[in-house]
């Protein structure tokens, strides 16, 4: 059976320079979270928006989050229970001083997962990010001063998340979750 791929942006979407997008387009099998309001967002709805996408598949699934949308998978986790061989979490922004949005879980995963984290984020200091990533039970992938791995920080066409979820979605070998836990260099490409 095919691994699913469902794609979680976070707070105003991802542009079409992003990376989300840039893999959206590449693979156009895989499937996007859509929320109702990008510019208020709230944990309810957003939860219930991927869990949506996660209940159109059917099988196996890989989590692709970014930001806001880490910390979405992070809360629909702790609620909801699926087929999910992964989750790579690129900058989960800090919602604990977001009044429009609920402190960050920090429980343990039901899931192998990747945290990619940079060390001069604006929306998270790299030690939160490694809490989280502890917290979680996921391996941490270091991006050095990376800023929030977006489009705006150069991170358009990047094809290196194939290497991360290349073991859970059966195509190649890489970093995914046989990897397992520590802090590793991100390498180029």
């Amino acid at each position: 059976m095919a691994v699913g791929v469902v794609v979680v942006p976070g707070y105003g979407d991802s542009e079409p320079a992003h990376w989300q997008s840039f893999a959206c387009r590449r693979h156009p099998q895989w499937r996007r979270v859509r929320q109702a309001d990008w510019e208020r967002p709230e944990v309810e709805p957003w939860v219930v928006a991927l869990d949506a996408e996660v209940r159109a598949l059917d099988g196996p699934l890989v989590l692709v989050a970014h930001s806001l949308g880490c910390i979405t998978v992070v809360e629909w986790a702790a609620r909801r229970r699926a087929d999910v061989r992964g989750a790579l979490l690129v900058a989960p922004a800090d919602t604990d001083e977001l009044p429009f949005f609920a402190d960050v879980p920090l429980a343990p995963l039901p899931f192998p997962s990747i945290v990619v984290a940079s060390r001069n984020d604006p929306y998270v200091r790299f030690e939160r990010a490694q809490a989280f990533a502890a917290a979680w039970g996921s391996r941490l992938v270091d991006a050095g001063a990376a800023g929030h791995l977006n489009a705006a920080a150069g991170y358009g066409d990047w094809p290196r998340i194939g290497f991360w979820l290349g073991p859970w979605l059966g195509t190649t070998p890489g970093a995914g979750a046989a990897a397992g836990r520590g802090v590793a260099a991100v390498l180029p490409g």
